[in-house]
């Protein structure tokens, strides 16, 4: 009898398989990192070949390490970096251009255009969401624009789009012979191409972009009991699995983290910072910068949303001190020299290397280390990386309390960076609230197994999610509330010194 529930979770620098039993425990998994192609300032672009082998290979490699088989499977699901672009040959499977990274900002003309011609509003109420590089719209429009060929393939309808979880599901359930062309409510609600109340693709919002419907695919539910389609049989797991659960990572994390009422929120530290609150089956539209975005949609019940502020680089910023400036051998190093020194000691360090996202969406801004004095070390740049990442959490969470009324009491964490223990402490002291850490700490993953999982009836219902819910770790705040909104001011003043560098009228 089939015990476990596999997800793939496709991310910005890799691509991992994990495999759950209904405890939700781990029992198996494997990495593998992808390129990352950086062709000229603000450009990033993946492989999207490559990602699918890295699909198929780290697939293969987790059921062997446990040695288990695709019969033991009883759903698979997909969870993804969201808003990343590919547009491929549905004849051939060949992409016709790299895949357009959501941290790329190639497209800040096309969104400024789009404010100035008076777009922007509609946009925000249909879309929940401001014209920004970040989605995937303007990405599409620079491909049609760009590369040769594909407008006119686009309008025969041989080109088609999809997001990561797109792309991995077509070539999943068969690829050129019969691949599945579907999304997910919550990656489609990134597009702003998708309107939230009707969860269609809108014509008005198409025709902003010059988009051909029949690009894109079909929108589904996050977790279903039909499944999108079975996995091929000739397939990297050699044999068909139902895949019944989609979706976008920071959602996959809602779930994974049991963020299930409204007023439940969570924070996601990966290669940016994603936080999110529940706001249940109401739109809350912001008014101070935050994303208004489908949190997920079980089977046929009404869509439940979320409030999101997106942060573009926070465990980026400790891959640029190991990468760029070679400070660091190893991300879990940026903790060992941030303890060398026991403050920032002036030094603020905003990493607005793709502009400022929430809530300032600002892509104008660049990365900026101020206040340095020939005192300051490497060690204090490392704490003020740290720092960054928690001041720009603090950013979006003061924002989702002036749009929503609801101030945390306490905040789930999840994500690589939280196994920075120094990180976790910075954060509690930065926001004044308990940082609460859960035991499998890749929510991520878990959420894609669970939306996989609710689908074919191995959870029966979501009460079985919470209870296998249990907490790892908790920080509680050390800072007196002088020293946290001094340490605030410093950061606001950091930031205001990153604006309109570049020029994008």
């Amino acid at each position: 009898m089939a015990e476990f529930v596999a997800a793939i979770d496709q991310g910005t620098t890799s691509t991992r398989a994990m495999i759950f039993d209904h405890s939700g425990r781990e029992v198996g998994r494997h990495q593998l990192e992808h390129e990352q192609i950086l062709p000229r300032a603000g450009w990033v672009e993946h492989n999207p070949v490559e990602i699918w082998e890295r699909t198929g290979s780290v697939l293969q490699t987790a059921l062997n390490k446990t040695r288990l088989s695709a019969s033991d499977l009883v759903a698979l699901g997909i969870t993804n970096q969201r808003e990343t672009t590919m547009v491929w040959d549905k004849h051939t499977g060949r992409p016709y251009y790299h895949a357009i990274v959501w941290q790329d900002t190639r497209t800040d003309r096309i969104a400024s255009a789009l404010e100035r011609e008076g777009h922007g509003d509609v946009i925000r109420r249909k879309a929940g969401l401001p014209p920004a590089t970040y989605f995937s719209g303007g990405k599409i429009q620079w491909i049609l624009e760009n590369v040769d060929g594909v407008r006119e393939a686009a309008e025969r309808g041989d080109a088609i789009f999809g997001t990561c979880d797109t792309w991995v599901l077509w070539n999943l359930t068969g690829g050129t012979r019969g691949g599945v062309h579907v999304t997910d409510v919550t990656n489609a609600s990134r597009t702003m191409l998708m309107n939230l109340e009707t969860l269609d693709w809108d014509d008005e919002l198409l025709s902003f972009f010059g988009i051909p419907r029949q690009m894109l695919p079909n929108i589904a539910s996050s977790s279903v009991s039909e499944p999108y389609g079975l996995t091929a049989a000739d397939g990297p797991l050699g044999a068909p699995v139902p895949v019944t659960g989609i979706l976008g990572d920071q959602q996959a994390a809602m779930v994974g983290q049991v963020c299930l009422s409204a007023g439940e929120a969570k924070n996601t530290y990966g290669t940016g910072n994603f936080l999110l609150l529940n706001t249940g089956e109401k739109i809350v539209r912001s008014e101070h910068g935050l994303l208004t975005t489908v949190c997920y949609r079980f089977g046929d019940a009404k869509p439940v949303y979320a409030l999101e502020g997106s942060i573009a680089v926070t465990g980026s910023a400790v891959q640029w001190l190991r990468d760029q400036l070679g400070i660091i051998a190893g991300a879990s190093d940026s903790e060992t020299l941030a303890r060398q020194v026991e403050d920032n000691g002036g030094v603020y360090f905003v990493p607005a290397f793709s502009g400022l996202f929430a809530p300032y969406w600002r892509s104008d801004a660049r990365g900026a280390i101020v206040g340095l004095s020939r005192f300051n070390t490497n060690a204090h740049l490392a704490r003020a990386t740290l720092e960054a990442i928690c001041y720009q959490s603090r950013d979006v969470v003061d924002a989702m309390a002036a749009d929503s009324g609801v101030h945390l009491e306490v905040l789930k964490v999840d994500g690589g960076i939280t196994a920075n223990e120094l990180c976790m402490q910075i954060q509690a002291d930065v926001l004044g609230v308990e940082v609460v850490k859960p035991v499998v700490a890749e929510t991520t993953a878990l959420g894609a197994a669970y939306a996989a999982g609710l689908g074919v009836g191995f959870w029966s219902n979501p009460d079985e999610l919470r209870a296998n819910w249990q907490e790892h770790k908790r920080w509680a705040p050390s800072w007196d509330d002088g020293q946290r909104a001094a340490g605030y001011a410093g950061w606001q003043k950091a930031v205001g010194r990153t604006l309109d560098w570049v020029d994008v009228s």
